[in-house]
């Protein structure tokens, strides 16, 4: 099972690349940030940084989105990446949530993500494809060039999208009973396309907060620097629930119940600890989507997320404890992972 760390651009960007090249130390296997360019600084530069300065780490964003840069140019700054430092990125890419809605922007359509995802793969791995209307080709790219498409998604109709297209399903969340529905979908609509259902790549992204004990005071505070989590994706479900219904059967109520008290968001306070719009997140939420409690606890949710076909699992490290959780996984839970 792989790790990843995920971290947002904040400046200063020095301390994202020291922070990454000590997860790769620690054996991460990937690095990844958020792309919202109003609310951060702007990833693809500090990518650049972070392959020039690690040897094994595969970055990418966690996730892109079809609207806030044209395709060819998504596919360019992935291609030369990939040229200056081998085939070493990898493309998480959804509808826009913060990128677009901090903008004053909808999210794009499903239709819109399924051609960008075709479009951006194509031509940064060096074909010809048509963009708007007019056939384009990165003639510098070389052979061999790669590029793997992983694509968030939660309701019923991204998730079929995923498996019919997608090499990789990001997830973000950590509950296993919600895990286990969104995998199966994936997975069946990919063979429903006629794909290899083991072929797409199974990512779940949530918090990580490794305590000293499992003690009330440490549990406690665990959850209070990861409940910013549960708002997080309370605005992905509140979308869903405005397309399908409260009730519809089409999303699990164990996914929409949670945020019958949510009311409204700021984007100002996006993945951050202490956001004051995530205080209706309760406890059990926090304990089911992320994983808090001491290495123990994390290695036996590991294990259980593994066993349903989760390929990696990257740690959301917006909290107080960002380099102790790195070393705490690079000491305690990598080297006991299969």
């Amino acid at each position: 099972m792989d790790i990843g760390l995920v971290l947002q651009t904040d400046p200063p960007a020095r301390l994202l690349i020291d922070r990454m090249k000590r997860a790769e130390a620690a054996g991460f296997t990937h690095g990844w940030t958020f792309d919202s360019a109003v609310l951060w600084q702007e990833p693809f530069v500090i990518y650049s940084r972070i392959l020039a300065e690690t040897e094994r780490l595969t970055v990418g964003p966690m996730v892109t989105n079809p609207s806030t840069r044209t395709w060819e140019v998504t596919a360019s700054l992935f291609a030369t990446l990939n040229d200056m430092y081998g085939n070493r990125t990898v493309c998480g890419i959804g509808r826009g949530d913060s990128a677009m809605r901090v903008a004053g922007r909808s999210p794009a359509t499903l239709a819109r993500l399924g051609a960008a995802m075709h479009a951006i793969k194509e031509l940064a791995e060096g074909r010809t494809v048509e963009v708007d209307g007019t056939e384009m080709h990165l003639p510098w790219v070389r052979p061999g060039a790669e590029l793997p498409i992983w694509m968030g998604a939660y309701g019923p109709k991204a998730l079929a999208l995923t498996g019919r297209q997608a090499d990789g399903f990001i997830l973000q969340l950590a509950d296993p009973f919600l895990t286990e529905w969104m995998v199966k979908a994936v997975r069946q609509a990919a063979a429903d396309a006629g794909r290899d259902p083991s072929a797409v790549t199974i990512c779940v992204a949530a918090p990580a907060y490794v305590t000293a004990d499992d003690s009330p005071q440490a549990l406690a505070h665990a959850r209070e620097q990861c409940r910013w989590f549960g708002g997080m994706v309370g605005n992905h479900v509140a979308d869903l629930v405005s397309r399908y219904g409260e009730h519809s059967g089409m999303v699990p109520e164990e996914l929409t119940a949670y945020i019958k008290e949510r009311h409204g968001y700021d984007y100002s306070h996006h993945g951050r600890a202490g956001n004051p719009d995530t205080t209706f997140v309760p406890d059990e939420v926090v304990d089911r989507f992320c994983l808090i409690g001491p290495p123990e606890a994390q290695r036996a949710k590991l294990a259980e997320l593994r066993g349903l076909g989760v390929d990696q699992f990257a740690v959301y490290a917006m909290h107080d404890a960002v380099e102790t959780t790195i070393d705490a996984y690079g000491e305690h839970i990598i080297p006991t992972l299969p």
